[in-house]
């Protein structure tokens, strides 16, 4: 853990330090040097830098601080908070800006989160409601990150893994006298495909009997679900479709499972909410950065997937994570859960490093719990 106060609570809700990070970066010995005016001048840099994305200077810092102090003061402690890495100088005779260091230092150890107001908790939960009446995950995933999005001005991303959908229907279609394309269709509409061996000698009957069999076996029902319930009576299949077809069955429904177990859905929506309050053309290059990240698909499931490592909200910033290193963005996510309290997936918003932290992180982790509220109430995470 790192040398400095706990994660902040905030009623049920907990941030998780990153784990990832390095405690001796900080050493104990600046931490001690920073004594309550260097953490109050320090705070204020970071809340300018939050509000605005822009340095500050000493003068400017000297009127906003709640005791008086000199200009003169306030450069000799902004050169010590410069020495230990906390804040920098982005260009000569520029006021200060904090570096990821010290926006992680900020989050870990002085974020005082806000609280949600009424009006936002009913909006997120009207939103997400409305949003499960099209009774599939996919359609109340989407709707709640465009909601999110919206409200955080940033991008809303979620990751969830396939293996609870229920199933709609199969298809084998022959394309090559011993390769078979093996369709199947979740509730959601979501489709999977895979290419299969098909046993020599295989008739186009056979095709059609496997998928009968399967169909009358596995709609409403999760793929471990079928594939369990169908080993079960793999003589019994054998009976019915012959030992050829029932081979068919097998390939299939191993094929999917082996799929599911490493397949997982990425929604991202709001990317237009990155383009607002663009103030430089160092920023129009970030986000063209961002943009690009978000388009590695894989990457941004990986980052959600190390939020599932706890049940609170985890907060990533820049170059602590290889997706970010160029834009120099952060993302606040929390895992959401189904009855059973599994984790099934994770939601949160990228953005700029200057996110308001103190006002998303709340957000998120209610987003999070009215989604599985939702979800589970429908039965779409079962």
């Amino acid at each position: 853990m790192h040398p400095w106060p706990h994660p902040v609570m905030l009623a049920n809700m907990a941030i998780f330090l990153d784990p990832a990070r390095d405690p001796a970066q900080f050493g104990t010995n600046s931490l001690a040097r920073l004594n309550e005016r260097s953490r109050e001048i320090f705070r204020l840099i970071v809340d300018c830098y939050l509000a605005h994305g822009e340095a500050v200077g000493s003068r400017h810092l000297a009127r906003l601080m709640p005791t008086p102090l000199s200009p003169a003061s306030v450069r000799n402690v902004m050169q010590d908070l410069e020495e230990i890495g906390l804040i920098y100088a982005p260009h000569t005779s520029a006021g200060r800006l904090p570096t990821e260091l010290g926006l992680r230092f900020f989050v870990d150890a002085l974020l005082e989160l806000g609280d949600i107001s009424r009006d936002e908790r009913e909006q997120i939960e009207a939103q997400v409601k409305a949003a499960s009446q099209e009774q599939t995950l996919e359609a109340l995933l989407g709707d709640a990150m465009i909601m999110l999005s919206g409200l955080t001005r940033s991008a809303g991303v979620v990751v969830t893994t396939k293996e609870n959908a229920r199933l709609k229907h199969v298809e084998f279609v022959r394309i090559e006298p011993e390769r078979a394309l093996a369709v199947l269709v979740d509730e959601d509409g979501s489709v999977e495909n895979r290419i299969l061996q098909i046993p020599a000698g295989l008739p186009p009957s056979a095709l059609c009997e496997a998928g009968n069999y399967l169909n009358a076996r596995i709609r409403g029902r999760t793929l471990q679900e079928a594939k369990a319930d169908i080993e079960a009576s793999h003589k019994l299949a054998e009976a019915e479709l012959g030992e050829l077809t029932a081979r068919l069955v097998d390939a299939g429904l191993a094929s999917w499972a082996e799929s599911a177990g490493h397949c997982s859905q990425l929604i991202v929506r709001g990317q237009a909410n990155l383009l607002q309050d663009l103030t430089a053309i160092e920023d129009l290059e970030r986000i063209r950065l961002l943009f690009a990240d978000l388009e590695t698909k894989k990457d941004v499931i990986d980052l959600l997937n190390r939020a599932e490592g706890g049940d609170g909200v985890r907060i990533f910033i820049g170059s602590e994570n290889k997706l970010f290193s160029l834009s120099g963005s952060s993302m606040i996510a929390a895992p959401f859960h189904d009855r059973e309290q599994r984790i099934v997936g994770v939601l949160g918003v990228i953005g700029p490093t200057r996110l308001n932290y103190a006002r998303i992180v709340p957000m998120v982790d209610f987003t999070s719990k009215a989604v599985a509220l939702a979800a589970n109430a429908i039965g779409v995470l079962e």
